[in-house]
């Protein structure tokens, strides 16, 4: 199994760990230090090396920071973990609050007043540690960078650093060769007029040369440095037992030069001489601001040259993710299939994912595209682990479904041609009215987007409304975004376009993103529905003056019809759900064995028949 269901997290020894901690103050001249889930790459994926905030508070989320001051501690998360942070974190060691309502930054300003708080340089933003900074002198306080994270002296079975297989991303599945990747990258940088800029994140880094690795749980990548100059050859700074087959070694040595990360700060600090070095605020590590500055170099701060081009999918990655996505729908549907025919009581969240995870190896062999990973920890929840946005089942959480329940699951594959996410919600049983209108509300939000035309140059902020809107006029609503980007065997969550209420970049031709509203009752139920859509151009409107976007949809899998009231849908929606389901039936019978086809037309009756 990709995925395991050990028990992590939790905070047994966090007091301990804590004191130790504080115990460090004195000699560090600090009081306080600023733990956040990060590595040096800045990234939402990084190994069990970086896990200093689930080592120290427990806390396992895939976001979030500690401040630990001498006398109190404090842990932020966003509305995704509200319920996660509370079962595991010790709430007599640590306040609770909001990275949203209460970021960091407003909280230091409020409390900093004549503190000294210390923070590893190489595990903040540019732009979180300018928040953080610029809090601290408006409280009258400092923030002071450490030569060494303190963390690091008093965790004593600290993991190794990964050291996972580089291999090669056959082009038939990128597109387009790397060397025209870096040649269109330079020209970029000769038109910004900088000298070279430091690519940290291991996304960008595996996109631009064409190279995947294992050094993280379910994303392909291999975690690395890079300095990219406006002219010559790129230097790609990782862990040579990481290139363990010479042909790989080969290949990246005819790209670009190779050398140890112990070289990277050495190598940043001789290209920044009197150079204007072009570092992304929102990746690049502070540590490197100071490193270009000190060397007399100039820092420009721009977004990541590699982030925006791929977002943009080239034809031969669509047409990769269309055929992942009709795989992984035969697997999906196959899992459906199994999961109407077992009995009320009688499976675990444990068992689903077992089984999902069983069928997607199934489809995968079958298509002569194996299952190389699931994209992320399939989100099994029954009952009210379903209203834990982020659950992570485990042996001690297991739970059975149940009759009159809803069972959330959330899951994804990695396929060399695409990477894959979806959500379906399923009746067990026989659903509550408040179920089944609560579904309903929610589907009309994905059905708005999934209709959605909207002009070039609309950001994802500007249309998240249109999933919301029904939710709001029920007086609900639900705390995470909208959608997130998806990679190309990459990252399930990828940059920068997102539809949410922070969703600032323009949706473009060629995105691929999430859509994903919901609805969660706090010990009762959670609701989710997602599928994949493609940013598409679309064909003017008759009488209008511009040209427009719209959305091809991507994942193919029924919803749960036993859920939906149909009389809260318009006719269009309707008309929308009955031609999906027309797809999905038409799409995926051919993949499936005689009485997984027959189940599914069944299931995909038009809901005027229903």
């Amino acid at each position: 199994m990709y995925q395991a269901f050990d028990v992590i997290g939790g905070s047994s020894g966090s007091a301990e760990r804590v004191a130790r901690l504080r115990a460090a103050f004195d000699a560090l001249s600090i009081d306080g230090f600023i733990v956040p889930r990060a590595d040096e790459h800045q990234g939402e994926y990084i190994p069990d090396s970086a896990a200093r905030l689930g080592w120290i508070t427990g806390f396992t989320g895939s976001a979030g920071v500690a401040l630990i001051l001498r006398d109190r501690a404090a842990i932020f998360v966003d509305g995704r973990y509200t319920v996660q942070v509370r079962a595991q974190v010790d709430t007599t060691l640590y306040d609770i609050e909001s990275l949203v309502d209460t970021p960091l930054s407003e909280y230091l300003k409020e409390r900093g007043a004549r503190l000294r708080i210390g923070f590893d340089p190489w595990l903040h933003t540019i732009g979180e540690a300018k928040r953080l900074r610029e809090a601290m002198v408006a409280a009258g306080g400092a923030l002071v960078p450490l030569s060494s994270n303190p963390i690091d002296a008093i965790w004593a079975d600290r993991p190794e650093p990964p050291k996972g297989r580089v291999w090669r991303h056959n082009e038939r599945f990128a597109g387009r060769p790397a060397a025209d990747k870096i040649a269109a990258l330079q020209a970029d940088l000769d038109k910004k007029d900088v000298s070279a800029t430091v690519v940290t994140d291991p996304s960008s880094i595996a996109w631009v040369l064409n190279i995947r690795g294992s050094d993280v749980s379910h994303t392909p990548l291999p975690l690395s440095f890079a300095i990219l100059p406006r002219e010559g050859r790129p230097t790609l700074f990782i862990d040579p037992d990481k290139i363990r087959d010479a042909e790989v070694r080969t290949y990246l040595s005819g790209l670009c030069q190779l050398e140890a990360p112990a070289a990277f700060a050495g190598a940043v600090e001789e290209v920044a001489k009197n150079a204007r070095i072009l570092l992304d605020p929102a990746l690049a590590a502070e540590q490197l601001r100071e490193i270009v500055e000190g060397a007399g170099g100039a820092v420009v701060e721009g977004p990541d040259p590699a982030r925006l081009p791929r977002a943009i999918k080239n034809e031969t990655e669509i047409a990769g993710s269309r055929l992942a996505h009709q795989r992984d729908g035969a697997a999906m549907v196959d899992f459906l299939y199994w999961l109407d025919l077992q009995a009320p009581g009688s499976i675990t969240e444990i068992g689903a994912v077992e089984a999902l995870e069983n069928a997607r190896r199934a489809s995968g062999e079958a298509a002569q595209m194996p299952l190389r990973d699931i994209s992320f920890d399939t989100i099994s929840g029954a009952g009210p682990n379903g209203a834990i946005v982020h659950y992570r089942v485990n042996r001690s959480t297991d739970r059975t479904l149940q009759a009159g329940e809803l069972f959330l699951i959330d899951s994804g594959a990695q396929y060399e041609d695409g990477t894959t996410d979806i959500t379906r919600t399923v009746a067990i049983g026989e659903p509550t009215a408040e179920m089944r209108e609560k579904f309903t509300l929610v589907l009309k939000g994905m059905i708005a987007l999934s209709l959605a035309r909207f002009p070039k140059g609309t950001r994802g902020m500007d249309i998240d409304v249109l999933a919301r809107i029904a939710l709001w006029k029920a007086g609900c609503d639900y705390a995470h975004g909208t959608g997130h980007g998806i990679g190309s065997f990459l990252a399930v969550h990828e940059g920068p376009q997102s539809i949410s209420k922070r969703g600032v970049t323009e949706l473009e031709a060629g995105m691929i993103i999430s859509n994903e509203p919901g609805y969660y009752r706090e010990g009762a139920f959670g609701i989710r529905i997602e599928n994949l859509i493609l940013v598409k151009d679309r064909e003017p409107v008759a009488g209008g003056d511009l040209p427009m976007h719209g959305f091809e949809t991507l994942t193919l899998a029924p919803i749960d019809r036993r859920l939906i009231e149909v009389r809260l849908l318009t006719e269009e929606e309707r008309g929308w759900l009955d031609a999906y389901h027309a797809w999905v039936r038409e799409t995926l019978s051919p993949l499936l064995r005689p009485e997984v086809a027959e189940w599914l037309a069944g299931v995909t009756t038009p809901l005027e028949r229903a």
